[in-house]
Formats: C-alpha cells, sequence, structure tokens
C-alpha cells in the first residue's frame, strides 16, 4: 500500500548540516607538528612531588599492589589504569580510503582515534600500530597485550583478515575486542534505520533493503540488521560483481557466502527496484537517480560512501520528494558518525569490566541513539542552530556528535545489557547515579566551544580583525573565514597587509581589508568620537587622529556605528591600553557593569574566573556586580552557574578587610535575590572541593563551584597565570563582558589559533 509522503518543512535544505572548512595540506601538517608533536601525551594522575609520593608510586610502596594483584587479578582494574585504559591497534592494511599505506603511517589516525575516545568518553586510550600484514603473526602480537588493557579498538585493517583476526582476538582474550570500522558505522546506521522506519511506518519484518559494497562495514551492518529481526531473505548484497546470490562463485569468500540470496536479481539495479532501504558502503555515484525513481515509496537512502556518497541528497530531491537520505559527511543532516558510538560503547563496557562486546550491547547503543534523536534537544544543542532548533523528523534521525547527553544515555544501555546478557564482571547498582557519574566526566568545554563554532557558522558576521597587518592576525582571519565563520575585515595599510601576506604565502581571497587613512567614513567615525569626548578634553584634531592612526579606535567606531558586527583586537598592545581605545567608543551596555571573565579547562573541569581585566580592588557593591555578570555569562556559556566569593579566609576565619568586602558583596546579593546559587567569603578549596565544602554544611553551594569571583584583579590575574603555567590548564580570555557591542581582547602576543577562538567568542557575544 502507497504511504503519504513525509512531510517536513526543512526537507529541501541541510538544515543541520554546515560547509566543510577549507582545509589545506599545510593546515594539517602544522596541526600535527605544532608544539609537542602528534596529538597524545603521558600525564600522571598522581602527585609526585615530594620523596614520600615517590615512595609511594613506585619503590617500596608499589609492592603492594602487586603483591595484591598477583593473590586476584580482578583488583588490577582497582589499583591500575587498565579499567579506563583501551589500545587503537592497526597494522595501517586499509587507512580510512588510502589503502595499505603500512602500520607507521598509520599512527596520525589511531593517535586521533585515542583523542576522541578521550574528548568523549573520558576513556584513556594508546595508540599500537603492528607492522605486519600476517594475520597470524597480528594475532599473537596482540593477545598477549590484555593485561595491560580493559579493551581493545581494531581499526583500518584490511577484509577479509578483519574479520579473523577480530574473531580469534574475541575468542582469546578476556576483555571487549571491536573492530569499529565494522561495529561502529553498524551501530550508527542501525540507529538511523530504526527511527527512519518509524517515521514511515515500517515493519522491520516487511522491509526489504539493498546494501551496496560487501566489505567488513557493509558486512557488520547486515549481521546487526539481521540480529535485529530483519529476515534474511529480505536484505540483498551487492559488491562490484553485482548481486550475491546463492550459487555464485566469482569474488566469493565465506563472510559474503553466508548472505548470499536465491534471488533471480544480478545487478544492484535489479535489485534496488521495489526496494524500501538502501544502504551504501561502496564508491561515489553507485546509485543513480534512475535507481532512486524505482525504489518504493517513501524510500530510505543511506549514501555513507566517504568522502562523497553513492548519490547525494540534492540528486535524491531532484527525483523524489518522500525520501529520508542519511550520508557520512558533516555538511549534510543525519550524519553516520562513529564517533557516536565507539567511545561511548567502551565507557559502558569498561565501566562493568565487560569480557566482550556482543550483539546485546550493540542493539543497546543503536535503541539509545535512535530513542536519543526523539527526545527535545537542550538548549545546549538548540544553541548550535540558529532559528532552527534540531526536531525529529526526516532531517533528524540521528543525534549530533556534541548532544552532552550521549555520555549518558549510551554508556548506561550498554552497560544495563552487558549485565542482563551476562557478560559483565561487575553489576550497575544505581543506574541513576551511574548516569550523573557519566555526566560529570564529559569535558563540557570543547563542547561548548563547538556549540559557538556551529552558531556563529550561521550568523555569519562581519568581524574586524583591528590588527590586520601582523602576520598571526591574518592567519587568524583566513582560517576564521575558511572555516566559514563569517566575514572577516581586516584593519591596516593594503600594501603593508599585501606585503606581509606576500611574504608569508598567505592568501588573502575572501578578505576585506579596510585602511583607516583613506576610508570614506574617516570624518564620520572622527564625529562620532568628537560627539562623545568632547566634554573629556578631547578636540577634534584629537578625534581626527585617533581615528587616523589608531585601528582600535577605527574598528571600534566600525561596529560602533552599525558597519561591523563585532571586532577582536590586543595581540600588539596591553590589555588595558586596548580596552581604554575600546571604551572611548563603545558604551556600557545599560544595566551592566565591564569585567573580564577568563575561562579554566583544567582536566575535564570548567571554571569561569572573575573579574580577571578590569576592577583593581572592586567594592562590595563591584564585587556584587561582578558576580551577576560572571553568572550571565556561565549561563550564556551553557552552565547553570554556582558562584563562589573567594577570599584568603573562609567564613569569618581568618578575619579582615578584604574578607569583610566580600562578606558585605554576598549580603548585597542576598538583597538582590538573584536566581543563581551564590555563596562566601571562602578560599579555593573549599569552593572546588566538594570534600572539603562539607566541613561547613551551612554552605549554600549544592556543587563546586565553577564561577570564581576572586577579591581583586591581581589575585585573579596570578591564578589564572599559575593555572596555565603550572597546572596544565588552559586559560581563554579575559573575555570582555558588559559592552554594548561584542567586542573581544586578546592577549599580547596571542598566536592565531588563540585570535581564532577569541573571534569567535566575540562574534558569539558573551554579554548577550
Amino acid at each position: 500500500m502507497a504511504k503519504e509522503p513525509i512531510k517536513d518543512p526543512h526537507k529541501s535544505r541541510s538544515t543541520f548540516g554546515s560547509k566543510r572548512p577549507a582545509i589545506t595540506d599545510q593546515d594539517a601538517l602544522d596541526f600535527h607538528a605544532q608544539g609537542r608533536p602528534g596529538k597524545l601525551e603521558v600525564v600522571p594522575t598522581k602527585p609526585m612531588a615530594t620523596q614520600r609520593d615517590l615512595s609511594l608510586a613506585y619503590s617500596p610502596g608499589v609492592a603492594v599492589p602487586v603483591e595484591a594483584i598477583a593473590a586476584n587479578p580482578d583488583v588490577a582494574f582497582d589499583y591500575t589504569s587498565r579499567g579506563n585504559m583501551v589500545a587503537v591497534i592497526s597494522n595501517g592494511t586499509a587507512i580510512l580510503g588510502l589503502g595499505n599505506l603500512g602500520a607507521l603511517a598509520s599512527k596520525p589516525v589511531m593517535e586521533g582515534k585515542a583523542v576522541l575516545f578521550k574528548r568523549f568518553a573520558d576513556v584513556d586510550s594508546i595508540d599500537l600500530e603492528v607492522d605486519t600484514d600476517d594475520v597470524e603473526e597480528f594475532i599473537n602480537a596482540v593477545k598477549h597485550l590484555g593485561p595491560s588493557f580493559g579493551g581493545i579498538n581494531l581499526e583500518d585493517i584490511k577484509a577479509p583478515d578483519c574479520f579473523i583476526i577480530e574473531s580469534r582476538l574475541r575468542e582469546e582474550m578476556d576483555i571487549p575486542v571491536f573492530h569499529d570500522d565494522q561495529h561502529g558505522t553498524a551501530i550508527i546506521a542501525m540507529a538511523g534505520l530504526i527511527n527512519a522506519l518509524d517515521l514511515t511506518n515500517r515493519d522491520i519484518k516487511d522491509t526489504k533493503l539493498v546494501c551496496n559494497g560487501a566489505g567488513s562495514a557493509a558486512i557488520a551492518c547486515i549481521e546487526l540488521i539481521k540480529a535485529y529481526g530483519m529476515p534474511a531473505e529480505n536484505i540483498t548484497l551487492c559488491d562490484t560483481k553485482g548481486v550475491i546470490y546463492q550459487g555464485r562463485e566469482a569474488g566469493m569468500n565465506q563472510w559474503k557466502a553466508a548472505h548470499a540470496v536465491a534471488t533471480k536479481d544480478r545487478t544492484l539495479e535489479e535489485a534496488v527496484k521495489g526496494a524500501d532501504v538502501f544502504f551504501g558502503l561502496s564508491v561515489k555515484g553507485a546509485l543513480t537517480q534512475d535507481m532512486v525513481m524505482t525504489m518504493a515509496d517513501n524510500p530510505i537512502i543511506f549514501a555513507m560512501a566517504n568522502p562523497d556518497p553513492e548519490i547525494t541528497p540534492e540528486q535524491v530531491a531532484e527525483v523524489r520528494d518522500d525520501a529520508i537520505v542519511a550520508t557520512g559527511r558533516s555538511d549534510y543532516p543525519n550524519q553516520v558518525n562513529n564517533v557516536l558510538g565507539f567511545p561511548y560503547i567502551f565507557r559502558g563496557a569498561l565501566d562493568v569490566r565487560a569480557t566482550t562486546i556482543n550483539d546485546d550491547m550493540k542493539i543497546a547503543a543503536a535503541n539509545a541513539l535512535a530513542e536519543l534523536a526523539r527526545e527535545d534537544v537542550p538548549d545546549e544543542v538548540a544553541s548550535a542552530y540558529q532559528g532552527a532548533r534540531p526536531r525529529f523528523g526526516p532531517n533528524y534521525i540521528i543525534p549530533v556528535p556534541f548532544d552532552p547527553r550521549l555520555i549518558a544515555a549510551i554508556p548506561a544501555a550498554v552497560a544495563k545489557a552487558a549485565v542482563d546478557s551476562g557478560v559483565a564482571r561487575r553489576p550497575v547498582v544505581d543506574e541513576g547515579e551511574y548516569r550523573a557519574q557519566l555526566s560529570a566526566r564529559r569535558d563540557p568545554v570543547a563542547g561548548v566551544l563547538n556549540r559557538i563554532y556551529e552558531r556563529v557558522k550561521r550568523l555569519q558576521k562581519h568581524v574586524v580583525f583591528a590588527e590586520g597587518e601582523e602576520e598571526q592576525v591574518m592567519r587568524a582571519a583566513v582560517s576564521f573565514t575558511n572555516q566559514g565563520l563569517g566575514q572577516a575585515i581586516l584593519v591596516g595599510r593594503e600594501d603593508e597587509i599585501k606585503r606581509v601576506a606576500e611574504e608569508a604565502g598567505i592568501d588573502l581571497a575572501g578578505l576585506t581589508i579596510a585602511n583607516a587613512r583613506t576610508s570614506r567614513r574617516q570624518e564620520d567615525y572622527a564625529e562620532f568620537l568628537y560627539q562623545r569626548l568632547q566634554r573629556k578634553g578631547f578636540l577634534y584634531r584629537d578625534c581626527q587622529r585617533m581615528v587616523n592612526t589608531d585601528r582600535n579606535y577605527f574598528g571600534a567606531a566600525m561596529v560602533a556605528m552599525g558597519e561591523a558586527d563585532s571586532m577582536i583586537t590586543g595581540t600588539t598592545r596591553n590589555y588595558s591600553v586596548a580596552l581604554q581605545a575600546v571604551r572611548r567608543v563603545v558604551d556600557v551596555k545599560p544595566g551592566h557593569r565591564v569585567i573580564g571573565a577568563s575561562l579554566a579547562l583544567c582536566r575535564g573541569r570548567t571554571v569561569l574566573i572573575a573579574d580577571t581585566a578590569v576592577h583593581d580592588m572592586p567594592t562590595s557593591e563591584e564585587l556584587a556586580d561582578i558576580a551577576e555578570e560572571a553568572a550571565g555569562v556561565a549561563r550564556r556559556l551553557g552552565y547553570e552557574p554556582r558562584v563562589a566569593m573567594l577570599a584568603y579566609s573562609t567564613f569569618g576565619h581568618p578575619s579582615g578587610e578584604r574578607s569583610d568586602r566580600v562578606q558585605e558583596a554576598v549580603r548585597i546579593l542576598d538583597k538582590r535575590r538573584v536566581d543563581f546559587e551564590y555563596d562566601g567569603e571562602m578560599n579555593a578549596d573549599v569552593a572546588l572541593n566538594m570534600d572539603v565544602m562539607e566541613q561547613y554544611p551551612f554552605c549554600r553551594l549544592t556543587a563546586p563551584a565553577n564561577v570564581l569571583v576572586m577579591p581583586a584583579f591581581h589575585s585573579a590575574s596570578i591564578a589564572t597565570k599559575m593555572l596555565e603555567e603550572l597546572g596544565g590548564s588552559t586559560v581563554i580570555g579575559p573575555l570582555l563582558v558588559g559592552l554594548d557591542k561584542p567586542i573581544q581582547i586578546a592577549r599580547l602576543g596571542a598566536r592565531d589559533t588563540e585570535i581564532v577562538n577569541m573571534a569567535v567568542l566575540s562574534a558569539y557575544n558573551v554579554s548577550v
């Protein structure tokens, strides 16, 4: 029976995709070479500051856990990193789409995979490249590594070797062995298929599917779909020689033969006629528009070849208005992205000390992903999509990679399935508590920055790069433009900018150059500035000189008069000097106070520190204002603020004048009845350590603070710089907050990547 076409107001456009950034070969090489080469380092989890620390960490203290593990191997999970450590292992025989380039060439990919494990699921990971194409040698090299790891992620191994290797290692090891090229794709595609079937009112048992491509990922997809309930006779597998049918001899192996069907169809074109679903794991152009026209009503098309799909969504839309389309690309809706799966699947498996990853766990992950896509997305996700909140439908059947709920939903489902299916060595005692622990693992900062990047791409603001003659500023502006973040305007002398760019090999195509000396708006800006400063000791010629010779005045005037949306400066001037110029051009936002707030990214924790730029020795009233501004920034960045008013004392001990001011600031906030958690005065350890905080049961904070209001500028500046230099933290900012126009000031000598981040935050406007 024919089905009604699916209606979706966003059907014809890539609502939830974005243009892929233009990345050059040199960009990629520079990224991997800058600073410490590669993408990984080892960081100790225990202090190594005293002789006692060394005695506990190594000799003689280390002998105690050694003996404990020898007596009971299971306690290795308690006393070592094994329970949170996955090895990413490859021999480089099938690297991305590049083929067999060898074990060493695969190392950048394996390092990248290890980084994704850490970034998305807080799983520690190390890459191991095994230099052999021999299946038996590879198996023997890996199987003896079991005591070192909690799981093995196989990657970029050619078929059919990957089938043999994974099967044998699963038999011989008592930890999860998972070939992500197979099962990761299968799980994410299965999640999308579950929702696509739901949207088209199909029963999986009555659905006909054709899969083109018979490699490792395709075989894994078919096996999981069968495990989910689709009858084998409803699935047709095709390879480069056509349909894999019973009795075929050419190009066959045992894995293809296992999925051969009795059919008269011999070509993909014949097989796809009347099919409900097409899965493509093959090559660009394999599915034609003519083939799509012969499919059933409301066809489901997963064209997952990378980097170019078997058919594009635009090509499908030209011939069908009732199709659901997914691809492997980020610039289209419904991206089948393995990062939605493998980090979280291993997270759940590790947490219950699973001995394997079985079909029950894979299906649980697929179901959890499908269910998550059906839920209303939180503001944290919606903020990335200006005017187009992701909503379950044809263009949103798979969650987006930076959905913060993934870390709680997927591992919890996988862990439960592992327990229920009998492969877990440790149960989940309290699922609610476990989900809370999972959420706490997530590094929110990278997620926030990525959401902000996505939002800024949609806003497409015109951003002024005030110090346009500086090489690092030019590079930042080019990167900003090439990533599709908006339009960059370089302020400076055109001949000098072009000279520096030519010498540095920078392509300025797509950038606008604004020269203050030759601008037709010069007089308008000078008049605007004169109206603001004439009663503050400035003559008209002073204003002319400032506009003509100081790029900060010129750039800020562009923003103030609405000819640009935001501005970034600071790389060649001290913060206070740049701030003085900006404050003369731009007003304070009504009802607000200008402050500096720094974002400290501290090993998975994010803390906003204020005031790090403006107020030297704030009064009690100013401290209360700073607390309100900082809380607003925290909310704008996606956090529910918990504000600690810091001092050298804690709740009255020891007493002193500065602590008295902080205590008074808390009383002022009490009178204002603000809508966020706050308390003080307190020392930093009380604010950040729940165990210490519990010594003060009357403290009003329900969890460690994520906003720290410093009692003075000098303490704020010292603290952030110490965090950055000694604590291994990343500090973004100070972010300039409270101005009526979005302007940010980067630190003196900032690198191009830092400037891009600040430009993005300027375009995003953290003050709103």
